[in-house]
């Protein structure tokens, strides 16, 4: 049977749990390690776990970054976590030398030294007006970098840790959760399930 949801593994991502949480949904997920396997696949995940730096240097290895990049730009049904919205933006204060995917023109900055770095824990929630995916509610989060400022064009769901940031963000059938839906109980479930039914393939 064809598997209706490629997970992309970035080298540190903990694909066991994300393939576990769709696989609670009823998806049928793959790894994926080509341009041609990601090119034919209807949905993808680009979770992350990890650095900003190692984590592109894998995608650049696997030649995934065209496709990757073509996917977000035609609003495609992408999934991304944690490190993988990160992994959109232009560059990050963790991997400087670094050049990210640039769907969003954002840089990624480290939480200031007033609050405890990194963010480990539960944290609300609050969708915006034009939220598709996100509702309000609690996420778990594991981040010691975040995108503070909203991009052009991307209906955003907002948090604060040190100032507002960026919880996650959509656009066509993109979305990005710098919070771990995997993790984040039956709110994180349901966003799950809400992003997945929305992207299937029309009868």
């Amino acid at each position: 049977m064809r598997p209706d949801l490629a997970i992309v593994p970035t080298g540190t991502a903990n694909l066991a749990s994300v393939m576990a949480a769709f696989s609670r949904l009823g998806a049928r997920p793959e790894v994926v390690l080509t341009p041609a396997q990601a090119e034919r696949v209807r949905r993808i995940v680009l979770p992350g776990v990890g650095s900003f730096g190692a984590a592109m240097a894998e995608l650049d290895r696997n030649g995934l970054r065209r496709v990757l990049n073509e996917r977000i730009e035609d609003g495609r049904a992408t999934l991304a976590v944690c490190v993988g919205m990160q992994l959109l933006s232009t560059r990050s204060d963790e991997s400087q030398d670094a050049v990210g995917l640039g769907s969003v023109a954002e840089d990624v900055t480290r939480f200031p030294d007033t609050v405890r770095v990194p963010q480990l824990g539960w944290n609300q929630v609050v969708a915006g007006p034009d939220s598709r995916f996100v509702d309000d509610g609690w996420a778990y989060f594991a981040n010691s970098y975040r995108l503070a400022t909203v991009p052009d064009g991307w209906a955003a769901a907002m948090t604060d840790h040190g100032g507002q940031f960026v919880a996650a963000m959509e656009r066509g059938e993109v979305l990005a959760c710098q919070f771990h839906p995997e993790l984040s109980g039956r709110w994180g479930s349901d966003l799950l399930r809400r992003w997945f039914e929305t992207t299937a393939e029309e009868a």
